[in-house]
């Protein structure tokens, strides 16, 4: 850490002999295994985890949420069909739109530039939602109200991931940069079960007054202090983000690549790419400093570096491995009815307050079964296993207990139908769609392609959320699983067939080399 405590991490190009070129930007230090974080690591995940633990805590308590206000407004009778699905998706909608918007000025306009103001989106958002005047408004229009601010939250959870994993992967040795992403991507656990817990300490601090005085009209404060909880993390990190340096590695690559010099240069190594943005970097044609920078359109850059097919199919890989996963995880999701069921916790009978503490419980059961330990052994096998293995045994597996169950759904006992729940949960968790987009692509144009994988995965979560809860109702449970084990199987094959290993990788350096070839060539 520097004069400054800005967190800069520091790459040295690989000087060993037959080495593919690009790769192991930086050999492992002290015999540290790549999953323990140092003080700077601990301090970056602080900082740039608390989206995802903000998408996923969102993500489960608009269900208790939506519950408490079907009693509070509509006297316990179901909500109106669209409206509910306005009220949950909304947020996903959002997030699609964020993750795009975010992503590309990121990149465009610098990590610095935009960082915090995700966050801040987030903030103003639940505010807004927080604000929802359900006294003076119908019970239709306070859905819509409230549902119509959650889209402003999803953008700002969305704006997170493409710079969160950006930021983190420009700060990180390549040797632990899988472990970090992962840890962040782990944070979904955490906001889950933190979640889950809130909703039942908050319902259980009003027992009193709705279970034992009947007073329905207290659910208004529960769902509102479960949701605002929320702006606890999100003001605890906000001035971190504001206030965090540019990275040092994005500034270098924005000014190697994106300014008019005439050529690309021909006598810089991969670790000169990554020098203080301050530095001088001289080439045949000119001197250039930060200063004197002329930036090119990033848009026309993005779409002419993706035009040729080694790089779109990347791109096309990491968008159709998170479209066809987050199907499987939000429809799992979505319909948890079943599992509630088999454990006892569907909240059909007792008082309002009993239904709504026995769903929240099931919740909390849902996370621990699989999802929150499937994360951790990503951050632990990934650099022994590699990105690309984690990714398809994950898959597969995951396809392997959803046939099970969707075989055996009617026969399998109590004990084995929570046994292989636990296991497809616990594989659907375990891949690397977070991690390897913002391993796979160079710096300049990691934070958009990375927000254009996020947002076709929350296309799939979209699809969930708009289509399985009315199709499971039609064609059954078993035949969802079905669906589950057909997704789970395709995108084991699009990762095998688009997708390389991202362990070690150094994407900046593979840009740099073609760089060089197409200048080799140009002059020729």
């Amino acid at each position: 850490m520097d004069a400054n405590n800005e967190m800069v991490a520091t790459f040295q190009p690989s000087t060993d002999a037959g080495k593919e070129p690009g790769r192991e930007g930086t050999q492992k230090r002290q015999g540290d295994p790549a999953f323990m974080l140092s003080r700077e690591d601990i301090r970056l995940l602080g900082i740039t985890a608390t989206g995802n633990f903000l998408d996923a805590y969102d993500y489960f308590v608009i269900n208790p949420v939506s519950t408490m206000l079907q009693y509070e407004l509509f006297a316990g009778e179901s909500l109106p069909p669209k409206l509910e699905g306005f009220l949950k998706s909304g947020a996903l909608i959002g997030a699609a739109f964020g993750q795009l918007l975010f992503g590309y000025l990121g990149d465009a306009l610098g990590r610095k530039a935009i960082y915090g103001k995700e966050l801040l989106t987030v903030i103003i958002g639940t505010i807004l939602c927080l604000s929802t005047p359900t006294s003076a408004l119908s019970p239709s229009n306070s859905l819509i109200y409230l549902a119509s601010f959650r889209i402003v939250v999803g953008i700002g959870i969305g704006g997170d991931y493409p710079m969160s994993s950006s930021i983190s992967a420009d700060r990180t040795e390549p040797w632990k940069r899988g472990a970090v992403l992962s840890y962040i991507d782990s944070m979904q656990g955490w906001g889950s079960l933190v979640g889950s817990l809130v909703a039942i300490a908050v319902l259980a601090a009003y027992k009193h007054a709705i279970h034992d005085q009947g007073e329905i009209h207290k659910l208004d404060a529960v769902w509102r202090i479960t949701v605002g909880l929320s702006l606890i993390p999100a003001f605890a990190t906000i001035y971190q983000r504001l206030t965090l340096p540019e990275s040092p590695l994005h500034s270098a690559a924005r000014n190697k690549y994106n300014c008019q010099v005439g050529a690309p240069p021909k006598d810089m190594s991969a670790g000169e790419l990554r020098r203080e943005p301050d530095e001088k970097m001289e080439t045949e044609d000119t001197i250039v400093t930060t200063e004197n920078l002329q930036p090119k359109a990033h848009l026309w850059e993005f779409f002419e570096y993706f035009s040729e097919w080694r790089h779109a199919k990347h791109l096309i890989g990491t968008c159709l491995c998170w479209f066809l996963t987050n199907i499987t995880l939000f429809g799992l999701g979505l319909n948890h009815n079943f599992v509630l069921q088999q454990l006892g916790f569907q909240g059909i009978t007792g008082t309002t307050w009993q239904k709504l503490f026995k769903l929240s419980t099931g919740g909390l059961v849902l996370t621990t079964l699989g999802s929150l330990p499937g994360f951790y052994f990503s951050a632990f096998t990934i650099h022994r296993l590699g990105r690309k293995w984690v990714q398809v045994q994950g898959t597969l597996l995951a396809a392997l207990f959803a046939a099970i169950l969707a075989v055996k759904f009617h026969s399998l006992s109590k004990a084995a139908f929570i046994v292989c729940f636990t296991f497809l949960q616990f594989f659907a968790t375990n891949l690397t769609v977070y991690i390897i987009p913002a391993e796979l692509f160079p710096t300049q144009y990691r934070a958009f392609a990375h927000g254009i994988s996020a947002a076709s995965g929350r296309c799939g979560g979209i699809l969930s959320a708009s289509v399985f809860n009315q199709l499971s109702k039609s064609i059954g449970i078993p035949a969802i699983l079905w669906i589950f084990v057909a997704t789970s199987l395709l995108a084991a094959v699009v990762t095998l067939v688009f997708l390389p290993e991202t362990r070690g990788r150094d994407a900046d350096a593979i840009f740099e080399m073609e760089m060089r070839e197409k200048a080799a060539r140009a002059r020729s």
